[in-house]
């Protein structure tokens, strides 16, 4: 494969254009707004039914982080492969996989992705191209960087986008699968999902340099630091990395500066920062009223934004009210798909 122009991602580690990120045209900010409100409605959906009981075992909420995947997914192509950790449920919907099957997997029922056996965790779909879903802090990484070697060897151009958060930024195998990536120019995005706590853990408080887009430099692959809160600059980095991996160049480092608004699972109270912290990100910063907002401004009416809300809470109420009364897994499904 021919190798790209450098020019095209900044070499400099941590480096952000100057000024405001490439505006979207309405087309994209309208698709931007829904595939968000989905992602929000269905895990505070999900939030509910975990507190009736309804869904066992881990649930790790996305809300806050909606710009990141979304506007990932906004720079992809058909082929393109997805793989994250355990936060999921956002990565999975915006990968087009339906929403009652992934509320059907964590409530454990037959038409779920993995067949009630996998919950929250653990989800794939081939046909979407996700793998994944992974309960082992890091181990994805290695993983997506399999999935890129596979690319590099069937002389495709597809690209591998592997996600994973500023704790599991730490683990060796996550520095182990860099330099083989780099060594062979696999072609990766490390999507780093930096939302300021690993767990109940501060960045400050574990991490040596809180710079993750260097993280990357002994190892000579580029970085970038990315406002993971606008779905506009997330895009416009997201279009840079896929050009820069088709190119041939092998893998880069993306930083999304984003934010978690609930715990770290649900049984955490987030006692480790402030009310008030939260309520200003959300003020602030938050991904969905920006486009909301922006939307406002150019002219679309505030009954349309409410009718997608309104479309987007009726497709999250089917499938929960799917996943409370699918029938649950035949016995002798414990035996299928089961490798020893």
């Amino acid at each position: 494969m021919a190798a790209a122009p450098k020019k095209t991602v900044a070499k400099e580690s941590g480096q952000e254009k100057a000024g405001s990120p490439p505006e979207l045209n309405k087309e994209q900010e309208l698709k931007a707004l829904r595939d968000m409100l989905l992602i929000r409605r269905f895990e505070e959906k999900a939030g509910q039914l975990y507190g009736m009981g309804a869904i066992g075992g881990f649930c790790h909420l996305y809300i806050g982080q909606e710009a990141v995947v979304v506007g990932m997914q906004m720079a992809l192509k058909l082929g393109d492969q997805v793989i994250t950790g355990y936060r999921d449920h956002g990565h999975m919907l915006a990968c087009g996989m339906e929403a009652k099957g992934v509320m059907a997997e964590l409530t454990g029922r037959r038409g779920g992705y993995s067949k009630g056996k996998g919950g929250s965790m653990h989800m794939f779909s081939m046909e979407k191209h996700f793998y994944g879903g992974h309960g082992i802090v890091g181990a994805q990484v290695s993983l997506g960087t399999g999935l890129a070697f596979a690319n590099r060897y069937r002389g495709n151009d597809s690209v591998s986008v592997t996600y994973f958060g500023d704790g599991a930024a730490n683990q060796g195998q996550v520095y182990e699968s860099f330099n083989m990536a780099e060594l062979w120019k696999l072609p990766v995005i490390y999507v780093i999902e930096n939302n300021r706590y690993a767990m109940g853990t501060s960045v400050s408080r574990a991490s040596a340099q809180q710079d993750f887009s260097k993280r990357g430099a002994s190892f000579n692959i580029p970085g970038r630091q990315v406002d993971g809160m606008d779905v506009r600059a997330v895009k416009a980095a997201a279009d840079e990395a896929v050009a820069w991996c088709r190119g041939g160049n092998g893998p880069i480092i993306l930083e999304m500066q984003t934010y978690r608004y609930r715990g770290h699972s649900m049984s955490d109270p987030a006692k480790y920062r402030t009310r008030e912290e939260v309520e200003k990100v959300r003020h602030d910063q938050d991904p969905i009223e920006q486009v909301r907002n922006r939307l406002l401004a150019a002219g679309t009416s505030e009954q349309d934004l409410k009718a997608i809300d309104a479309e987007v809470r009726e497709i999250v109420n089917e499938s929960a009210d799917f996943a409370q009364h699918d029938p649950e897994p035949d016995p002798s499904e414990l035996y299928t798909d089961v490798y020893r």
